[in-house]
């Protein structure tokens, strides 16, 4: 495995309907390192957001799909996401705000 940081660990905050619709529940969605386990991510929210306390992360490895162009076929990246899900008493993730 990797040596990962914690701020290597979280790649980007996933912006869909239904991830916004998480936010209500306090539950956010980020891409996370393919090899970071779900302890690392809970310590990364927690030392990125000042405030925030994680109850539970549940993680999906999603495949690349594949793609044609002309006769060359491939693959894009596969791709870790993470759904994490703050305590009832802990801060808001700023980053979210006002979308």
């Amino acid at each position: 495995m990797a040596d990962l940081k914690y701020y290597d660990v979280i790649s980007k905050p996933v912006i869909t309907e239904k991830s916004m619709a998480g936010m209500e529940y306090k539950k956010y969605t980020f891409y996370v390192h393919t090899d970071a386990t779900k302890a690392q991510i809970k310590d990364a929210v927690e030392k990125m957001f000042a405030g925030t306390k994680v109850a539970k992360v549940n993680t999906m490895n999603c495949d690349g799909k594949s793609r044609r162009r002309g006769m060359t076929t491939g693959k894009t990246a596969k791709r870790k996401k993470a759904i994490v899900q703050l305590t009832e008493d802990s801060a808001d993730i700023e980053i979210f705000e006002g979308l």
